[in-house]
């Protein structure tokens, strides 16, 4: 089976790695540049999982999740907050934002395919 991902990122190299590693793993991929274009995205393709920038322009991450996270429609679909973001307390302002998870830039790119599909699977990265 092949999972739907969604990347909410408005870099476009960001973008374009982060595409190219995931359709290299399998995984259908959809692309974003802003988190209002995510959101329109998400339920047109109904993605299992979305990989949300929490900086971007238009509408900003946190408030992407939170309307995601609101809505009847899409509000099971999985979203990782993907951002630099990396002072102390950062981490916990974007899991209450309704993330599911959490992963600092630069992105390992060994580690996400794994990360993606554990937290797909429902389970902890």
């Amino acid at each position: 089976m092949s999972y739907k991902i969604l990347i909410c990122e408005d870099n476009e190299k960001n973008r374009k790695l982060m595409k190219d590693l995931l359709e290299y793993h399998g995984y259908e991929v959809y692309l974003a540049e802003n988190g209002q274009e995510g959101i329109e995205l998400a339920k047109k393709v109904m993605p299992d999982l979305i990989l949300m920038d929490m900086q971007m322009p238009v509408m900003d991450g946190f408030e992407a999740v939170k309307k995601i996270k609101e809505d009847h429609q899409i509000r099971r679909i999985k979203v990782i907050a993907v951002t630099s973001f990396a002072m102390p307390g950062d981490k916990e302002r974007v899991l209450q934002s309704g993330a599911d998870y959490y992963i600092a830039k630069p992105i390992d790119t060994r580690r996400l395919p794994e990360i993606i599909k554990t937290v797909i699977e429902g389970k902890k990265p």
